[in-house]
């Protein structure tokens, strides 16, 4: 399994908001989240870190052998509170795995549970290790 990590900061400005829309221009930066990833005779397990990430925002899809994770956080301001300073206000974040044919992309199961997304990626049954039984003559 090949992992591609993109962080891609757009420019930011009036002249950015007037040609790709305001909605855009809040979207700037696209975050990596950290991803830890552990295999066994069965399959890949992911885990990755999504903090602030309901189900409705996030989109994980499989084509082409390509494994993408797209999440949007929504962080809301505290009422009554004014920010004052904001590092990442509209967080985006974007994964991408090459998966081997190995893998059985139809049975992947993904669960999302206090910001972390567990995907679990099993293993096609022809492709698990097993034991060959050997024959004395």
């Amino acid at each position: 399994m090949n992992g591609s990590t993109e962080l891609a900061n757009r420019p930011s400005g009036a002249d950015v908001a007037a040609r790709e829309g305001a909605e855009t221009a809040k979207q700037a930066t696209r975050i990596a989240p950290a991803v830890d990833v552990f295999e066994d005779s069965r399959g890949i397990t992911l885990y990755a870190d999504l903090p602030g990430v309901s189900r409705d925002k996030l989109n994980v899809r499989v084509q082409d052998g390509s494994l993408s994770i797209e999440a949007e956080a929504v962080i809301p301001a505290p009422s009554g509170l004014r920010l004052q300073h904001g590092e990442v206000r509209h967080p985006h974040f974007w994964r991408a795995f090459t998966l081997s044919p190995d893998f059985d992309v139809s049975r992947i199961d993904a669960q999302l549970r206090d910001g972390v997304l567990k995907l679990t990626v099993p293993r096609r049954e022809e492709a698990k290790p097993r034991r060959i039984q050997v024959s004395v003559e």
